[in-house]
């Protein structure tokens, strides 16, 4: 699947310190922030600094680097924050029209600080 990438979205914005953030960490290949509008008592958010549209994009285009940056960096953050082990956290990427998608950049989404109940109910 071929992505188109738009330059002008909220993350790429952010990226380029047009709008700003409260950064939580950030790497040569990842960005962390808090989310503007939490669900949780923890909500962050973690973007790589590439141009890839959502999840299957980043897996399969990315650089070996990009993707070992992204993931090791979530990995400090959710420990650094005390959700690692028994405290537990969710992380949710969402992708397309039917995953909700709202911003059209790879976003993990890492929520945590109390029970969270179902993502989503039987079908």
């Amino acid at each position: 699947m071929a992505y188109t990438y738009d330059p002008q979205n909220i993350f790429a914005r952010i990226l380029r310190g047009e709008i700003p953030n409260k950064t939580v960490a950030e790497t040569v290949h990842t960005l962390v922030f808090h989310d503007i509008n939490p669900h949780a008592p923890v909500h962050f958010l973690a973007i790589p600094k590439g141009p890839y549209v959502n999840f299957d994009h980043f897996a399969a285009e990315a650089s070996v680097e990009e993707i070992v940056d992204f993931h090791r960096t979530v990995a400090s953050v959710i420990a650094d924050l005390g959700l690692a082990g028994e405290a537990g956290y969710r992380a949710i990427t969402n992708a397309g029209v039917s995953g909700m998608q709202e911003v059209p950049h790879y976003h993990l989404h890492i929520l945590g600080g109390r029970v969270l109940g179902r993502l989503v109910g039987p079908a």
